[in-house]
Parts: C-alpha cells; structure tokens; sequence
C-alpha cells in the first residue's frame, strides 16, 4: 500500500521515462552483478556475507521504516504508532513530517533504497567498478530525482517548504548532507 503513493506512482506516471526505464535500464541493471559473478567469484568468507548481509538490512530498514511511517501517517496522524510525530502544518492544509525518520532527512527513504543497492553490488567484491555500476547510476538517478521533487514541493508549499527545509535541513543523510 505504501508504495502506491511514491513519487514515481503520483507524479512520474507512465511515460517514457518508466517505459524506457523498465524496458532498457532495469534488465541490464539487475543482472549485471549476477553476470559478473559468472566470471569473478570474490571468494568472501562469513564475516564479509555477514557485512553485506547488515549493510543490506540496514538499507531494508530505513526505506521500509520511513516509507510505512509516512503511509500510516498519512492514513490516520492519530494513530499510536505515528500520533508523536512532529510535523509542520501547511498553508495547504497538510502536514509535513518533522520528526521521527522524515525528520532526520527529506529523503531519507531514498538513502535506505541506496544502501540497499549498493549492498547488492558488494556481493562482487571490490576488485572492478563494472558491478557497481548500479550503485553509481541509482546514486544520479535519485540525487536528480530528489532535485526535481524538491522544485515540485517549492511550487506546491511555497514558503512552507523554505521552513520545511529549515526544519529539516539535511536531504539524505543526517548531519552529512
């Protein structure tokens, strides 16, 4: 459910950018790795499984943990597990997320996506940049993407936004960037 209301649902819609994206990107994308892997075994241990492993989990829980909090403070703000949140109350009538995981970073989902694939390129090892190439590319594609929504978010909340961004002054990265 949470899902359904991500920007590439609600805004992007379905257009040439999904279309070549789904048709051309994300065969290759997906399967570099597993390609690579045919050729380059990395020969890891357990401990090494064991990092990618928790660098994947960690990428898993923040995008699912900032994604459902936002769904389900979305569906009901008065609901237990959202009713402390702190958010700023627009001139639109919405609510923007100040605290808990949307206040650590405006696009803090995005950053648990990432981590996530860049964990999927760690499987290969660290001797070729080819395999991540994915975490590359994904890194631009979200940078870009996040460019464009906040462009989107200042045209729809006006000067909301600028104290949106006063309040939550960090895009991906707590305290980093």
């Amino acid at each position: 459910r949470a899902i359904l209301t991500t920007m590439d649902i609600t805004t992007d819609g379905f257009g040439f950018m999904l279309v070549f994206g789904d048709l051309a990107w994300v065969p290759f994308t997906y399967s570099l790795q597993a390609r690579y892997l045919v050729d380059h075994d990395p020969n890891f241990g357990l401990p090494m499984l064991l990092l990618v492993l928790a660098t994947n989990a960690l990428g898993y829980c923040i995008f699912r943990g900032a994604n459902g909090q936002k769904d389900a403070f979305r569906r009901d703000p008065d609901a237990p597990e959202v009713s402390h949140l702190k958010y700023l109350q627009t001139k639109r009538g919405t609510r923007l997320l100040t605290s808990g995981w949307w206040g650590a970073a405006r696009k803090i989902n995005y950053t648990g996506d990432w981590i996530m694939g860049l964990s999927w390129c760690m499987l290969c090892g660290f001797d070729s940049i080819v395999p991540y190439y994915y975490a590359i590319y994904f890194a631009i594609l979200l940078v870009h993407r996040s460019i464009r929504d906040d462009g989107m978010c200042k045209a729809k909340y006006g000067e909301d936004w600028e104290e949106y961004k006063r309040l939550v002054p960090y895009r991906f990265v707590p305290g980093l960037i």
